[in-house]
């Protein structure tokens, strides 16, 4: 129960890898919200802990928009009454060679994935600070690091929250605020699936494929990366901001 009286947002929680870090922050006993644009599976969530004897409540939100990012700290504050963790998961996944990318599409994936940080970042600070302090997880992804084909506006934008990590640890630290990421390799989520099927791929030959590149010769579990989110979110790694850990089973180590 390393997270008992603390309350933590996590965005993008209705699915995924977000999904998976909701569930474990409550097992270790967090009370926390779902902030998610799917309604569905954001309650769905929500419904599922609650079921198991934890503490959800799902917020629908859209992170790109200053308001509704607003609304979802603020539900958070009224129903809690504080925020000790913040989880930024949520994202769009827009992918693409340069000359195929719209503007609307730069718009949505920075939206989401850097703004739409940025944007939970500053609700959350005024909780945070009053607190003395507390925890930011971004998710951000290998394809911060490396080049990856027709992959340009995400592997842009996972860059950025890299740098975004490292620009937060250094301006909060003398609030006492942690801020550190985790960036994942392959993992086999409903996003994963989705991409599989957007290429027209067989599921199980695409997953065996996708798992070759990692040393460790498999695709990742969600609930794999949700436990790097819960040490980077608790007092286990006190001595630890500014750092972007890389979950992804070897991939990247070449």
């Amino acid at each position: 129960m390393v997270l008992k009286n603390k309350v933590a947002i996590v965005t993008g929680a209705g699915s995924g890898i977000g999904r998976a870090v909701a569930e474990r922050f409550a097992r270790e006993g967090a009370a926390l919200t779902i902030a998610d644009i799917d309604e569905a599976a954001g309650a769905n969530a929500a419904n599922a802990i609650n079921a198991q004897g934890g503490r959800a409540y799902f917020h629908r939100a859209d992170t790109s928009d200053p308001a509704s990012a607003r609304d979802a700290v603020a539900a958070t504050v009224a129903r809690f009454g504080t925020v000790n963790i913040l989880v930024n998961n949520a994202a769009a996944f827009v992918f693409g060679k340069v000359e195929d990318v719209t503007p609307e599409d730069w718009q949505r994936v920075f939206g989401v994935n850097v703004i739409g940080y940025a944007n939970m970042v500053r609700e959350c600070l005024p909780e945070l600070r009053k607190n003395g302090g507390g925890s930011i997880v971004n998710v951000a992804s290998i394809s911060a690091f490396i080049a990856q084909p027709a992959f340009v506006p995400y592997n842009t934008s996972k860059a950025a929250v890299a740098q975004l990590t490292r620009c937060l640890a250094m301006d909060l630290a003398a609030d006492n605020i942690r801020v550190n990421g985790v960036c994942p390799g392959a993992i086999h989520t409903s996003a994963t699936d989705n991409y599989i099927a957007s290429l027209g791929l067989d599921p199980e030959q695409a997953c065996a494929d996708l798992g070759k590149d990692a040393l460790l010769k498999r695709l990742g579990k969600p609930e794999e990366i949700a436990a790097g989110v819960l040490f980077l979110a608790s007092d286990d790694s006190s001595f630890m901001t500014g750092a972007n850990i890389v979950m992804d089973g070897g991939a990247s180590i070449d």
